[in-house]
């Protein structure tokens, strides 16, 4: 599904809302009569000059071919029906939905809890809790004896000494005293955080409640965030499979060596870190903040590094074996850089209450909604004792006709109340009276309809919202266009397929390889004599032995099968049977024993599927684009074209 919404935004970065266009307005193309403005190309154009990533497209009339065959398969896809398919239309649904809870919130609340939150993820917080057990619905007698019970407890903590009292009275069950270490925003319930962060260090807070039960804390510190590390690292996974390699624990070790003889780490970890993402980068990994890893041992050697361009020993992790280099110390990101991330934080958590209240307050403003409701009275007086049992009908009686609140132009009756509160029925355990019934339900209900009212009239109410809303609905039809016309052509296309890889099977194929010893050092003499009992026809292990004596690595040795890219080669590497001369790489040198040359082979069709399959899905377009040039004619205005890249020259 990912793929999918990727593929929808590439489509969309074509769809631009037509603002008014006037018959006077110059024409640029038309397909089947129906016209393009100069305008909207430029506006396309200009707006995603930036995104494309082919420098080919930024050509005005390639970016034109691209635009029109971008408008001939929207053509095709409304004359297919394709948006009155009930899977697009629930898809364009759904993502109305999860965008409208962008646009559908009070800004100033959510700013301020943003804030807040960033100061939150900018500092830690070291603090230890005990926790009476209480669920939500327990009854109030049951609700008080834990409330009872935990200021006694608190008591005793002050008297006696928190830790004492929390290792005392924890049982797992119904009362818990948890070391919670150093946690920053987020990690807790809010209403948690809240008290951890503003209870002073030393100081034993007062009790709270959250759904948990009771609780209070104490905090025995408070620090800044660590922040984010950058980091090299040279990996060897647990199964090595080159037996000329070793054990992976001592090949570590001898690569270690070479780093504390002073040889390049960036050099080492492009020839024999087996992180082959981050191995053509000299181990380079992506910079990462505490608790991002799911490999705690590696982010604790990352972050206990304090000096850049130090190395850390070699150490095992669930991966295999690490070194670690740090390259770069970082806080906390600014605030503007991390606001967009903190947003969607914050809206997913306890604090979206706050939010809500503030957005509900709002809507009734905008809508004029009363806080009284007179039918209130009405409602609490046909309600009864069934409602606990979830058996409560509407009486026979009931005047579900009668206005009940008007949010908007949208009018809501009685019924539209008595349904809800039929539908919400549910057990009690601790029974309410019937006015508090009839108020929190009215309550609920109310807002639900005000959210759902704006949500359905945010395209009157939101010029941005409607735009995107109808780049997405354009890019989603083509998706499924394409999917069905093209992409799943493998699966219905298979002679084809076939056909098309026995018309073209010149381009698929194996490159040349050999089958090598590559032995790698920074000594050009340490080499030499490698090459020279390379020659005399040695085994490799008395090589190896021989040359990496007195607990000293000067060379180390890669073997196998490899193309003319492989990281152990250097740049250019000719490949002739023998031994090579000594030839520099990276930092260092190396000398290549090629036992046999691999030569050049033709692919057969089920290894070469993949590259077949996209390769004839491409060509299977473009004979389709045709067809719907031929089906949908497309007429160019040259003078409003000349006119386009006159503009775009001048910008």
């Amino acid at each position: 599904m990912k793929l999918k919404y990727i593929l929808v935004f590439v489509f969309v970065i074509f769809q631009v809302k037509n603002y008014g266009q006037t018959s006077n307005e110059d024409i640029l193309f038309s397909v089947a009569e129906e016209p393009v403005y100069v305008s909207e190309f430029l506006r396309v154009y200009n707006k995603n000059l930036d995104l494309v990533q082919d420098e080919s497209q930024k050509d005005v009339d390639e970016y034109l071919t691209l635009y029109t065959n971008y408008k001939l398969k929207l053509k095709e896809a409304k004359a297919l029906g394709f948006h009155e398919k009930p899977s697009y239309q629930r898809e364009l649904g759904n993502y109305r939905k999860q965008l409208a809870k962008s646009y559908i919130s009070d800004s100033k609340v959510t700013e301020a809890l943003v804030e807040e939150a960033y100061e939150r993820i900018s500092n830690d917080v070291k603090a230890n809790h005990i926790l009476v057990r209480v669920d939500e619905s327990a009854t109030p007698a049951d609700t008080l004896a834990a409330y009872n019970q935990v200021l006694k407890l608190r008591e005793r903590a002050l008297s006696e000494g928190f830790e004492k009292v929390r290792k005392e009275v924890h049982n797992g069950k119904t009362i818990y005293g948890e070391e919670l270490g150093y946690f920053t925003g987020f990690k807790m319930v809010y209403k948690f955080e809240n008290v951890a962060y503003n209870t002073p260090v030393g100081e034993i807070s007062q009790p709270f409640r959250t759904r948990f039960g009771y609780h209070f804390i104490k905090v025995f510190d408070k620090r800044k965030a660590r922040g984010e590390r950058t980091v090299a690292h040279i990996m060897l996974t647990l199964q090595n499979k080159d037996s000329l390699s070793g054990n992976p624990e001592e090949r570590i070790q001898e690569i270690y060596k070479k780093i504390q003889q002073g040889e390049d780490f960036e050099a080492l970890a492009k020839q024999f870190s087996e992180d082959k993402n981050s191995a053509p980068r000299g181990g380079k990994l992506k910079p990462f903040s505490g608790g991002q890893l799911s490999v705690p041992i590696f982010e604790e050697v990352a972050f206990g590094l304090d000096s850049i361009g130090v190395v850390s020993t070699p150490f095992k992790s669930k991966f295999g074996w690490h070194i670690v280099k740090l390259y770069g110390k970082k806080p906390v990101a600014p605030f503007q850089e991390i606001k967009p991330e903190l947003e969607v934080k914050v809206k997913r958590d306890d604090r979206s209450k706050i939010i809500d209240e503030a957005l509900h307050s709002k809507l009734k403003k905008r809508y004029n909604i009363s806080n009284e409701q007179p039918a209130l009275d009405y409602f609490t007086s046909i309600l009864n004792n069934d409602f606990f049992a979830r058996k409560w009908v509407l009486p026979e009686d009931f005047s579900g006709d009668k206005p009940l609140v008007k949010i908007g132009k949208k009018q809501l009756n009685y019924i539209d109340f008595g349904d809800y509160l039929v539908k919400n029925q549910r057990h009690n355990r601790s029974r309410t009276t019937l006015r508090k019934i009839a108020e929190s339900n009215y309550e609920t209900f109310l807002n639900t309809n005000l959210v759902k009212y704006q949500e359905d009239n945010l395209e009157y109410e939101n010029e941005e919202f409607a735009d995107i809303v109808g780049e997405y609905r354009d890019g989603l039809l083509l998706f499924d266009l394409m999917e069905t016309s093209i992409w799943n052509a493998a699966k219905t296309d298979s002679i084809e397929v076939k056909d098309f890889y026995e018309a073209n099977k010149n381009k698929y194929f194996i490159p040349e390889r050999i089958n090598a010893v590559v032995a790698s050092s920074n000594k050009q003499k340490t080499l030499k004599k490698v090459s020279k009992l390379l020659e005399e026809g040695m085994d490799l292990d008395k090589i190896k032995n021989l040359v990496n004596s007195n607990n000293k690595v000067d060379v180390i040795f890669t073997s196998g099968i490899m193309a003319a890219n492989h990281q152990a080669l250097p740049e250019d590497f000719v490949f002739a049977q023998g031994i090579s001369k000594i030839q520099s790489h990276n930092t260092g040198y190396v000398v290549v024993q090629v036992k046999e040359i691999l030569p050049k082979d033709m692919q057969s069709f089920e290894d070469a599927k993949g590259t077949v399959i996209s390769d004839y899905q491409t060509h299977k377009e473009e004979k389709w684009l045709n067809t719907l040039r031929d089906k949908y004619s497309v007429i160019i205005n040259e003078a409003a074209l000349q006119t386009v890249k006159e503009q775009i020259k001048n910008q």
